[in-house]
């Protein structure tokens, strides 16, 4: 996902332009082509405005889906295909907040660190070049959770939470209070929504 900063501006025709001059009462001295500058320029202005005015408080998903760090794997998996979600904050005994566990670790723990999606395991593995895939019978999620997790605070902008999606190529990150507590979640449906994307 790109940042909000980004988003390409609305194609708008010299014809658009023209009429919408022509319903502007008064004379006017600008050319389609300095109003469509300006009109880049406002819109790229008010994308930034709203994606840094926002913050994960008002877009997060407050009802977190969380398992916890001794939860056996074949539990976590089926939370996760149950909510329908591709990752989820790992906690311990204290409900403090350990790491996050996504498909993406359980397909590295299958094929290798080189896995980049389910169909990438898939097409590997029927080549013959997944040779075993693991016993994940026995483990826990914390033995293959990402840790420490990657946080903001609630007050973090939704600018900066898309930009820290691609530094770090995650799809969501949890939202800490001012203690540390654990208190919603950013995915990138999130951010897709607060743009008004989906």
């Amino acid at each position: 996902m790109k940042d909000l900063r980004d988003l390409p501006p609305l194609d708008i025709s010299d014809a658009d332009i023209l009429d919408a001059m022509k319903k502007i009462p008064g004379y006017i001295d600008i050319t389609p082509s300095d109003f469509r500058e300006i009109y880049k320029l406002a819109y790229d202005i008010a994308v930034d405005r709203i994606a840094q005015s926002r913050i994960a408080r008002e877009v997060m998903t407050r009802d977190v889906i969380c398992v916890m760090a001794d939860t056996p794997l074949h539990e976590t998996a089926a939370v996760m295909a149950r909510h329908n979600v591709s990752g989820l904050p790992v906690l311990n005994a204290k409900h403090e907040l350990l790491g996050v566990v996504s498909d993406k670790d359980f397909l590295i723990r299958l094929g290798g660190a080189g896995m980049r999606s389910f169909m990438h395991f898939l097409a590997q593995r029927l080549k013959g070049k997944v040779p075993v895939i693991a016993d994940l019978s026995t483990e826990k999620t914390q033995d293959i959770m990402t840790a420490p997790a990657v946080t903001v605070t609630e007050m973090t902008s939704v600018s900066e939470i898309a930009n820290l999606f691609e530094e770090r190529n995650i799809n969501r990150v949890p939202v800490l209070d001012q203690d540390g507590r654990l208190t919603g979640i950013v995915s990138r449906a999130d951010i897709l929504r607060t743009s008004g994307m989906v």
